[in-house]
């Protein structure tokens, strides 16, 4: 089964723990501490698979965790970095973040993404010597990894997407200017997964074709399966929308052309404006009054007309060529950027709460909520810097360690990040 949306939970390894140790040596009396830090967690990576074609493997297994990091060891030993965890998807998969829709990464091209940066390790013991803390008996835990609920999109990557009512002939045109093999036979949706197919043009020029499956009335209100269809052609450059000039099949092609570009602008205003070319198919059927009132039709609206006969490829050769011409003029393919999760969905998180530790003259402050806005934001960044300040003091931690005796010049450590406080 062609499946191209799915939602699934990724959690990145924790830090493993500090650990708290003494040199223990004969004839070296207070050998000191030596408690090694703990390992880093592992991170999620996401890389395209060009072997991939649907995201059918995430029906069967939802939830995908990286390795914890090991816990510190004596002797100054850290502990064992966790095994970063790689899940292959689509070319064109779009990872969003579940509950803003907030665009993470867009898989096109080869570069692997990092969705879930692994917790960082924790200070053993020997790092919280002091002159006047000789023997520290405390070591720091390791940092949770990142969580995301995160939804799964694949949106073909194609310069041409092919439209048209269902047995019209758009597997034809494919079947007979590439090498894809779709399915054909003289029935409805013989087509239930869109298919790609190259069309070489010679000398290095080629282009991606996409023969999507036939479309009815009511596809862009995700009647049948119309808004599954639909986003395929969301990234083409542009589209050929193939007619039967014959009316074969009882309809009427000007109002198929109609309809579909009815549905085309109830989905996606953008889509409905992207050049088009209509193909009139089936010519060997049509009268040559069929034809001529088509042809004047659809050119009387300002579209480009080409006539062919699929099956023994009359037409199709100045077809290609065409489009090939009108892509040269056009943008690449679609890419979308990646978007800044709202700062809000964090701070509503602000009432799962906080923890405050203290050792020594370094307050500690964990929480889940306040590590991913952490995570996130550009300390480096007068206003990001500036935001986060306001989140430790809406939420009430500034008050906290006010009351915990912090004094001017104390150290606040915040997972990765650590900071004098100033009153």
């Amino acid at each position: 089964m062609f499946v191209d949306i799915a939602q699934i939970k990724i959690k990145a390894g924790d830090g493993g723990n500090g650990a708290v140790a003494f040199h223990r040596e004969k004839y070296v009396a207070a050998g000191g501490p030596d408690g090694g830090d703990g390992g880093r967690g592992g991170n999620i990576i996401f890389i395209v698979d060009d072997n991939l074609a649907t995201l059918a493997d995430f029906r069967y297994k939802s939830k995908y965790k990286g390795e914890n990091g090991g816990n510190g060891e004596t002797g100054r030993r850290s502990g064992k970095q966790g095994a970063d965890l790689v899940i292959r998807v689509p070319r064109g998969t779009i990872i969003r973040e579940k509950e803003s829709g907030a665009v993470m990464a867009d898989m096109s091209s080869d570069e692997p993404f990092v969705a879930a940066k692994g917790g960082r390790g924790g200070w053993g013991n020997r790092r919280f010597a002091t002159p006047t803390r000789q023997a520290p008996r405390f070591a720091k835990d390791g940092a949770p990894g990142e969580e995301w609920d995160i939804s799964l999109e694949l949106k073909l990557l194609a310069d041409v997407g092919l439209l048209g009512f269902p047995n019209v002939g758009k597997s034809t045109l494919v079947s007979v200017v590439s090498e894809a093999k779709p399915i054909i036979a003289d029935y409805h949706f013989t087509t239930i997964v869109p298919v790609l197919g190259v069309v070489y043009m010679g000398e290095g020029k080629s282009f991606v074709m996409a023969d999507i499956p036939g479309l009815i009335e009511g596809a862009g209100e995700g009647v049948g399966l119309g808004h599954e269809f639909l986003r395929h052609v969301e990234r083409c450059r542009m589209l050929v929308h193939i007619l039967d000039a014959a009316g074969s099949e009882g309809r009427d092609p000007i109002e198929d052309f109609e309809t579909i570009n009815r549905e085309l602008k109830i989905f996606n205003t953008e889509l409905a404006q992207r050049p088009q070319i209509v193909v009139a198919n089936k010519i060997d059927l049509a009268t040559d009054e069929q034809l001529s009132r088509l042809r004047e039709y659809i050119t009387g609206k300002g579209y480009e007309f080409h006539a062919m006969c699929a099956p023994i490829s009359e037409g199709t050769r100045e077809i290609v060529n065409a489009i090939s011409k009108k892509l040269d003029t056009l943008p690449p393919v679609k890419r979308y950027e990646e978007e800044l999760i709202p700062r809000e969905f964090f701070e509503n998180k602000k009432d799962s709460g906080y923890k405050i530790s203290v050792c020594g003259d370094v307050f500690y402050v964990e929480a889940q909520w306040l590590l991913k806005i952490l995570q996130r934001t550009n300390l480096d960044d007068y206003d990001s810097l500036r935001y986060f300040q306001r989140v430790l003091l809406s939420s009430g931690i500034i008050d906290d360690l006010r009351k915990q005796g912090i004094n001017e010049g104390d150290t606040v450590s915040i997972y990765d990040f650590e900071f004098e406080f100033v009153n």
